[in-house]
């Protein structure tokens, strides 16, 4: 029978690890407050931009909703204001123009938290895509918030020093920007993951963002790809970085069964346009 102190060393290592982590992790956890602050959310016209600012307003929070369509803007504003009972201010702008952008931003006032919640995707064969629509994307997605965020960060900068408060910036990412027009093979794999409720996307996102996460995935094939491409992401839970530090393997291992899966997609839609 082994000795209780031959045990002490292997019971002790799993404790020991994890005040490593506890000592390693950075930044440290804050909590970003919500309630009497200004939520600025750009897509904020529908969808899971929608859900979140009626979320904030819900909380307390002073929301802003920018989105290009200003009828569609009054309509979510309409919506907020029934759901809520809380008026939320509206500016139209494309993300793009960052003149205007930053118009919009400073009408708006200092921001406490940027939500860069736009994006569009236009998936196609690329060979058959055109590259003004590609174009298209990278001026939508990528400088659009670059835009945002170089128009909104001086003052957020400002006001946390002037609050004490800690600010934050959220940029999201979700199937919801694809275009309705798609190939078939991006359907069927598209359909092999399960789909979320707006709603449900903003309540994930909100508290992610309330916890400062550097990372919030929604469900279980965004957790699995935050855990196997953690890398050099900053991790302020040590619970979190004890998950992919030991989940890490299997999680690469789950998405080679995710692989496989699709592969086999492809595979066979390719023989049954063979045999047509």
């Amino acid at each position: 029978m082994a000795s209780p102190l031959l045990l002490l060393p292997i019971l002790m290592a799993p404790v020991v690890f994890a005040a490593v982590l506890a000592f390693l992790v950075r930044p440290r956890p804050v909590r970003i407050p919500i309630k009497g602050r200004h939520v600025f959310i750009t897509g904020g016209s529908s969808g899971i931009g929608l859900a979140l600012a009626r979320l904030a307003a819900a909380e307390g929070a002073h929301v802003s909703i920018l989105a290009r369509r200003a009828a569609h803007l009054q309509e979510a504003r309409d919506a907020i204001r029934l759901a809520t009972g809380v008026d939320v201010a509206i500016f139209s702008a494309d993300v793009r123009d960052a003149d205007a952008v930053a118009k919009a931003v400073e009408a708006a006032g200092p921001v406490d938290v940027l939500v860069c919640n736009h994006g569009v995707f236009t998936p196609q064969e690329l060979e058959k895509q055109d590259l003004e629509e590609v174009r298209f994307m990278v001026e939508v997605n990528l400088m659009g918030t670059f835009n945002l965020i170089k128009a909104a960060l001086p003052t957020m900068k400002q006001r946390t020093k002037v609050t004490g408060l800690p600010a934050s910036i959220a940029i999201m990412s979700s199937q919801a920007g694809q275009h309705r027009r798609r190939p078939d093979l991006t359907n069927i794999i598209a359909g092999s993951s399960g789909g979320m409720k707006a709603d449900d996307v903003a309540k994930k996102a909100l508290d992610g963002i309330k916890s400062s996460r550097f990372i919030v995935p929604c469900n279980f094939e965004g957790t699995m790809l935050s855990i196997a491409t953690a890398g050099l992401s900053p991790q302020s839970s040590f619970l979190t970085a004890l998950a992919e530090v030991l989940g890490a393997g299997f999680m690469r291992f789950m998405g080679l069964c995710f692989q496989w899966n699709w592969f086999s997609s492809i595979e066979n839609w390719h023989s049954k346009k063979k045999g047509l």
